[in-house]
């Protein structure tokens, strides 16, 4: 993906003196008392910021928070928490200005914090006469929330549109370079986990990936109505049955390139949905008609491991049973080993597959975490996202 990148513009000395405006994803989650209470995102903002001010640029940096109603400020929008720990990681103070669309001051060596950028009006319809603004701020635009990239926004799109200068910050060059490796240059077999408690939510990335990968595995709900589509009883599990034509649609699709759907030859069930409920494993053709299905079995999981210790490339959105409740983690327990041991170039997404590769410590064995879940799936869906398409139209003009 040909994009211009900040680290390139840094090397050529093109940031000396010059007004940097970056899009910081900062959008951190805080208690009733608005004290942040984890700072991930924030951190993972520091390089690019630390990168311009090395620079010698006039640096601004703005994010959302949360939904705020745009021209109307509350406390609870305020990125002055943000602002606060963000000066304590860089080891510097950091002022932060409210009312700042119409003029900004901050000279070379400096560095502001501009308040929520979704309080602007304008800005979630990405309005041109807001975008003109923000792009007279800077002379270079630097985006680096990957996590709102599938936004077209006044601070993600319009000011791209209208900059002197717009390029990738260091994270979301690092997006696009994972994705490309693993979606557009794969080292085959190319697998793929989708999991969820929907296939109406992911249907769209089922359908994508059926075109593309070697092997789909499901899981969770998802799996729950691939294997009712094989003819499988699941009792009472979460399943979605208006959707099986969908379901046996991708098998076919996988079949007809030599790919597969693999389906869960053991499950772990329960007769209720609860940490404290009894675990029972059976063949996937015993389930009882009150079953719950709340894990795939042992065997499916060791098989499912070989496999992924074969590939070449991974992708991995979601747990593949309920791996909250110990008496069926082991599924996604044995999933993210496995992932952990493959010498493929694997990317993980999504939230809960975050959760899970932290609960079991292999953050340093993913080839790539990536920061942004909505952005992520519609990538998996194969949608070209509005930031990298602004960014890649620019790089040519």
């Amino acid at each position: 993906m040909n994009v211009l990148r900040f680290s390139d513009i840094v090397k050529s000395g093109l940031a000396i003196d010059k007004r940097v405006f970056i899009r910081a994803d900062m959008n951190v989650p805080q208690d009733e008392a608005g004290r942040i209470t984890e700072d991930t995102r924030i951190r993972a903002s520091v390089p690019c910021i630390q990168m311009a001010l090395d620079a010698g640029a006039a640096v601004m940096v703005t994010s959302h928070l949360g939904r705020p109603t745009e021209g109307a400020f509350k406390p609870a929008d305020s990125l002055a928490p943000v602002a606060k720990r963000l000066g304590e990681l860089l080891g510097r103070d950091m002022p932060l200005v409210s009312n700042w669309v119409d003029g900004v001051d901050v000279k070379p060596g400096q560095l502001v914090m501009l308040e929520n950028c979704r309080l602007n009006v304008g800005e979630k319809k990405n309005d041109e006469a807001l975008a003109r603004k923000l792009a007279a701020l800077c002379d270079i635009f630097v985006h680096d929330a990957f996590g709102t990239a599938h936004r077209a926004e006044g601070s993600t799109y319009g000011i791209a549109q209208y900059a002197p200068i717009a390029c990738a910050g260091p994270l979301l060059a690092a997006e696009i370079d994972a994705i490309s490796t693993a979606l557009a240059n794969p080292k085959r077999p190319l697998v793929a986990i989708v999991a969820g408690s929907k296939v109406s939510s992911k249907l769209t990335i089922l359908q994508a990936l059926a075109k593309n990968v070697d092997q789909l595995i499901v899981g969770g709900g998802i799996a729950n109505t691939f294997m009712l589509a094989a003819g499988l009883n699941i009792g009472k599990s979460l399943a979605e049955p208006g959707l099986l034509a969908e379901a046996k649609a991708v098998i076919e699709a996988m079949k007809a390139r030599g790919a597969e759907v693999p389906i869960p030859t053991d499950v772990v069930t329960a007769k209720t949905f609860s940490a404290d409920a009894v675990a029972t494993t059976k063949p996937a053709a015993d389930v009882a008609d009150d079953d719950l299905i709340l894990d795939i079995g042992p065997e499916t999981a060791k098989r499912l491991a070989e496999r992924l210790k074969q590939a070449g490339t991974i992708v991995w959105n979601g747990p593949v049973g309920v791996f909250e409740f110990a008496a069926f983690e082991n599924g996604t327990r044995v999933i993210a080993q496995a992932i952990a041991a493959s010498s493929a170039f694997s990317i993980a997404g999504g939230g809960d597959t975050l959760a899970a590769i932290a609960k079991y410590g292999i953050e340093k064995d993913v080839g790539y975490i990536s920061t942004g879940g909505g952005a992520f799936l519609e990538v998996l869906e194969g949608k070209t996202l509005p930031a990298f398409e602004i960014l890649q139209k620019r790089a040519v003009e």
